[in-house]
C-alpha cells in the first residue's frame, strides 16, 4: 500500500519542493508514495475563481470561504476516503512524534493549507477536519506546515530509511531528547570523543547515552522531562525501546 498524500493549496507549484529531494525524494521517485497538489481555485464558482471575502463583523484581512474549501474538501475525500483531512493552522493541537507514527501507519493524508487570516470556521463544523499546529508561531501560510507533517511521515515509510531501527532512538522517540553523537577524528581542536564511547562495552555506553539523553531533557525541554523524565522506557510516539 502506498501511502498517498493530497495537498489543498493556492500554490500547488510549492510541491514537492524539498520533499522532492534526499530520502523523501527518492521514496517519492520510487514510488513508495505519492503527492498530489491540488489548486484551490479550481473550486470556486464566479469567473474571478474566488477564494476569500472580507471578515464578517469586520476586521483586517481576508478569509477563506467555507463554500469553496468544502467542495475541494469533498473532492479529497472521494478520491482518498479513508484519509484523514488535516488543517495546518496555529490554533490546532501541536504536532507529535506519536502522531506522526499514527499517520505513517495509514493510508495517507490530506493536508489543508490555509492562507491570508484562515478559515470560516462553519467548515470545521460541517466537515471532519483535524486541526494541527507545527508551532507556537505564525508563517504565512499552511503550505510550510505541510511539508513539515509530510516529511516527518515520510521517513516513518517502510524501507525509507536505511535501517528499519535508525529512528527508534532520536528525540521524542522514548519521551527525551537524543543523546549526543560524536565521529571522527578523535581529536578536534582540543576536544576529545568521551572516553566511554571508545570502550568498547556496550552496556556502559548505552547507560551513558541514557543519562545524557535524560540531562539535556532536563536541562533544555523540562516540560518533556516532567512528563517523562520518570518513566524513560514509555514511548509516547510508539516506538519500543530495545534492551
Amino acid at each position: 500500500m502506498t501511502f498517498a498524500a493530497q495537498i489543498l493549496t493556492l500554490y500547488p507549484e510549492m510541491f514537492p519542493g524539498p520533499l522532492g529531494h534526499s530520502i523523501a525524494g527518492r521514496a517519492l521517485a520510487e514510488g513508495r508514495w505519492s503527492l498530489d497538489a491540488i489548486q484551490i481555485r479550481d473550486f470556486a464558482t464566479d469567473k474571478h475563481r474566488s477564494v476569500d471575502d472580507t471578515p464578517a463583523g469586520g476586521g483586517a484581512g481576508m478569509v477563506l470561504r467555507a463554500d469553496v474549501l468544502a467542495s475541494a474538501v469533498d473532492h479529497a475525500l472521494e478520491r482518498s476516503p479513508n484519509a484523514p483531512v488535516i488543517a495546518m493552522t496555529p490554533r490546532g493541537a501541536p504536532l507529535t512524534q506519536a502522531r506522526v507514527r499514527q499517520l505513517a501507519d495509514g493510508p495517507g493524508v490530506t493536508i489543508l493549507c490555509g492562507r491570508f487570516e484562515g478559515f470560516d470556521e462553519r467548515l470545521f463544523d460541517a466537515r471532519p477536519i483535524e486541526e494541527i499546529s507545527i508551532g507556537d508561531y505564525v508563517l504565512s501560510g499552511g503550505e510550510t506546515g505541510a511539508l513539515v507533517l509530510l516529511d516527518a511521515c515520510v521517513r516513518l515509510l517502510p524501507d525509507v530509511m536505511g535501517a528499519s531501527s535508525s529512528g527508534d532512538e532520536e528525540s521524542f522517540e522514548n519521551g527525551l531528547l537524543e543523546y549526543p553523537h560524536y565521529t571522527r577524528p578523535q581529536i578536534w581542536e582540543g576536544r576529545a570523543i568521551p572516553e566511554v564511547l571508545r570502550s568498547g562495552d556496550h552496556a556502559k555506553i548505552r547507560a551513558w547515552r541514557d543519562s545524557q539523553a535524560a540531562e539535556i531533557t532536563r536541562l533544555r525541554r523540562p516540560d518533556l522531562w516532567e512528563r517523562h523524565g520518570g518513566t524513560p522506557d514509555l514511548s509516547p510516539s510508539g516506538a519500543r525501546r530495545k534492551r
